[in-house]
């Protein structure tokens, strides 16, 4: 398991949130092309990748041109890369609008079309779509790298707990509607949506699954931290512990939160996430009905190549015993 126990970025919600504010708001721009992909159970094909230096689209592969776009918060610009050539422009621009008119332009002389749409997804209180963001920015650049080495971290540690997982997993990434990190698990289970909710939340609660993500927070929970929950929500959620000291179940919220500074405070901040991660599985198999049975022992790629099969079959028996004992 990979370590990152020197990064440990001290995040002040009150000092993140206008990059934070003015980052979801761009990444959407780009994210707009994702609807175009066909449908991943989940809405995983809109996940943006955490890269080295800032986030990213998959590929897409257009009949005119295959494309992708880096927002390199490191290096404050967006690389958009294709196989005509590549271009780039910065993200310090006065406003949203006036990046989405520099995007658009850009994008332009790659032979790229403008997304299909411009509304603005998901942010309580903005303008309906990018043309009317006309409130002015500046770009934080100290922000912008904190943010980076955040996300960085959690992805390690989300990634690395998701490995073992045999069902339908989408890719961890930044879904950039509410600009979390997410790491879902899926369980093929019928359920049925909640009603009032729109399409697209309601085509996300077709089937059972829990998510394990990290957030900036916002407005109204201005408290950077990991995040949990199950759908449908089982009963018995308050009783649990969840693997890291600091991290509970909030019932107003509907999440298992743990804090930003109590994951910092952690001997090993990416082994916290995955044993807080498990602690989640843990929960969906002895309240919600999961299968036992859908997680392999984790190790290293250079262990298991070496490992007789008798010997992973017996660690995948002591993983299983492990689950259903916890708690």
């Amino acid at each position: 398991m990979s370590q990152r126990g020197t990064a440990r970025p001290d995040l002040d919600y009150q000092q993140l949130a206008p990059t934070v504010d003015y980052v979801n708001r761009v990444v959407q721009v780009a994210g707009k092309y994702t609807l175009d992909e066909p449908f991943e159970v989940g809405w995983g094909n809109v996940v943006l990748d955490v890269t080295p230096r800032g986030l990213s689209t998959r590929t897409f592969r257009h009949p005119e041109v295959a494309f992708r776009v880096h927002y390199r918060l490191l290096d404050g610009d967006v690389l958009i890369e294709s196989d005509r050539g590549t271009r780039t422009l910065s993200l310090r621009h006065e406003s949203v609008a006036s990046f989405y008119r520099a995007f658009c332009g850009t994008a332009a002389g790659l032979g790229i079309g403008p997304p299909n749409s411009s509304l603005i997804c998901e942010i309580p209180g903005s303008p309906p779509a990018f043309e009317d963001d006309r409130v002015p920015r500046d770009w934080d650049a100290d922000a912008a790298r904190l943010m980076n080495t955040a996300v960085n971290l959690a992805a390690d540690g989300l990634e690395t707990w998701q490995a073992p997982y045999l069902g339908h997993r989408p890719r961890v990434g930044v879904m950039w509607g509410g600009f979390d990190l997410s790491a879902t698990r899926w369980r093929p289970q019928r359920t049925t949506p909640t009603p009032g909710r729109p399409a697209f939340q309601q085509n996300a609660e077709l089937h059972a699954y829990l998510s394990v993500g990290f957030s900036f927070g916002s407005s109204r929970s201005p408290h950077p931290g990991m995040y949990a929950y199950l759908w449908p929500q089982p009963d018995g959620l308050g009783s649990r512990a969840w693997g890291v000291e600091g991290a509970a179940w909030h019932p107003d919220a509907g999440l298992v939160q743990l804090p930003w500074p109590a994951l910092m405070r952690t001997p090993d901040p990416v082994r916290s996430v995955v044993a807080f991660g498990d602690a989640v599985q843990a929960a969906a198999v002895d309240l919600a009905g999961w299968p036992d049975d859908l997680v392999c022992p984790r190790v290293d790629g250079w262990y298991m190549s070496r490992t007789p099969t008798a010997e992973v079959q017996r660690l995948e028996q002591e993983w299983h015993e492990h689950v259903h004992a916890r708690d």
